[in-house]
């Protein structure tokens, strides 16, 4: 287990050490007036204790994505331990804490209004548009998905399964952010933390062997490798507990609740290397119960053995009667709870473009049962090869959110590269999956890998280019 305990440490120094880094570089000041004292509003600007803000950030940004994205993930083997590790701490803390401080900075902004400010109007509408249906298709899965589940459970038909959770997710939405989501999340937020755990707990107790990272298992596990290459698959698929642009939705939400910016490193970047422990510790069950990657992998291509089976398996098995209760809790409760704050932040982000107060009740209608009409509608529709686009869209969120914070860094003077450089590789990532992926462009690696990098060096050089051109004006005005 040397692999596993290293990759823990570097998450938690990482935090520590590079987290403070990325804190002094933004200019956190506990001075400024943050936008739940200045906009206080009883609904959605509503101040709260950061331990609460950080369990509910924890809970909406997590749900099942570290667990289920750590699952598949692991069928590439121990390299996904990498992946992890440096993806949180350079890529995604950062995405993370700059999405929820610009919103602090910007009175609570929605991600699209803080992306419009840096990178043009032309990016904002686009994203307005891109977040909103992103959004919507989160909270969508995340009925279907428990539904399905409740069903087996308890024999209800799915129909009144799914209009029950709409039922919740309208009570959730609309209500005061501090009546039901912080009351009751923090709750929620510390069981899956408390089941990871659990499952860490019992690995290392339990004498099980974790694959190291060793020369002989740096290598493709997955089953079929030439259609799964490591790059740029596995990076598209552990998206939470790495880098998630969904993450960048639900920012704003607790951006609203924070009463010091300097509270923004245990919640933004706390939060997502809290995150990246969880995915460790999933994709280390993953790679050890069923004996090893290829049992993994075999154990998967079972008829009824998905990622939610793989979950129920283990936490019954390792943690027995408590492990079962928190499996269902796990499969159902969880992303309930991501799906509710996916569709409240729709509707910010639609009052937000609008400029529609969300004081009153009925203005927060307004923008709610049309949501919730098209969520439902798309719940009877089939709908999985749309969803495939999800994880390359939730990447190309989180890229375009890594360019606008660095864009805002040149905007203050400031040196950009530990934002420009990952924003770099992201863009790599994306433009490559979408290039050979079968619902992309369906092209050959060989031709995908050099286009990949050469939008990537293309974007980072127009990026540049327009950083200097920003300076040259700056040094222009300074003569005058």
């Amino acid at each position: 287990m040397v692999t596993f305990f290293i990759c823990i440490a570097a998450l938690i120094l990482g935090y520590v050490v590079y987290g403070k880094f990325v804190e002094r570089k933004f200019g956190a000041d506990p001075e400024k007036t943050t936008p739940a004292i200045a906009k206080e509003d009883g609904v959605d600007f509503v101040p709260m204790n950061w331990k609460k803000i950080f369990l509910i950030q924890f809970l909406n940004i997590a749900g099942l994505g570290p667990i289920f994205g750590a699952i598949a993930g692991a069928l590439w083997g121990p390299v996904a331990f990498i992946w992890i590790v440096i993806g949180c701490i350079f890529a995604g803390a950062v995405h993370d804490y700059f999405s929820g401080m610009l919103s602090i900075r910007h009175g609570g902004a929605s991600i699209p209004e803080v992306v419009g400010k840096y990178l043009g109007p032309v990016f904002k509408n686009f994203m307005r548009v891109f977040s909103v249906v992103l959004l919507v298709l989160v909270g969508v899965v995340f009925i279907k998905g428990p539904a399905s589940i409740l069903h087996g459970l308890t024999g209800f038909n799915v129909s009144i399964l799914i209009g029950v959770i709409f039922l919740y997710y309208l009570l959730a939405t609309m209500i005061p952010i501090d009546k039901l989501i912080g009351k009751i999340y923090p709750f929620f937020g510390l069981c899956l933390l408390i089941m990871a755990f659990g499952i860490a707990g019992a690995l290392i107790f339990g004498g099980y062997e974790i694959p190291e990272l060793v020369p002989s298992n740096i290598m493709n596990f997955h089953a079929s490798p030439g259609k799964y290459p490591i790059y740029p698959l596995l990076f598209i698929t552990i998206a939470c507990g790495a880098i998630s642009g969904f993450h960048s939705t639900q920012s704003p939400l607790m951006a609203r609740c924070m009463t010091n910016e300097k509270q923004g490193r245990k919640i933004f970047y706390g939060t997502m290397i809290a995150e990246g422990i969880v995915a460790m510790i999933w994709a280390a069950a993953a790679m050890t119960f069923f004996g090893g990657i290829r049992e993994l992998g075999e154990t998967m291509t079972q008829p009824g053995h998905n990622a939610a089976w793989v979950v129920n398996e283990i936490c019954n098995s390792l943690l027995g009667k408590i492990g079962g209760l928190l499996a269902v809790f796990g499969v159902v409760a969880a992303p309930i709870t991501s799906g509710d704050t996916a569709f409240r932040s729709a509707r910010l982000t639609i009052a937000d473009s609008l400029k529609f107060s969300q004081k009153s009740l009925g203005k927060r209608l307004l923008i709610t049962l049309p949501l919730f009409a098209i969520g439902f509608l798309l719940t009877q529709v089939n709908f999985a090869i749309i969803w495939r686009y999800f994880g390359w869209a939730n990447q190309t969120l989180a890229t375009v959110v890594l360019w606008t914070a660095a864009m805002y860094m040149v905007h203050k003077a400031k040196s950009h590269w530990f934002i420009s450089l990952p924003a770099t590789f992201m863009t790599a990532v994306v433009t490559t999956y979408i290039l050979i992926a079968p619902e992309g462009f369906g092209i050959s690696q060989n031709m995908a890998y050099p286009l990949g990098i050469v939008m990537a060096l293309s974007s980072l050089g127009a990026f540049l280019y327009v950083t200097y051109k920003k300076s040259q004006t700056k040094l222009k005005i300074q003569h005058q």
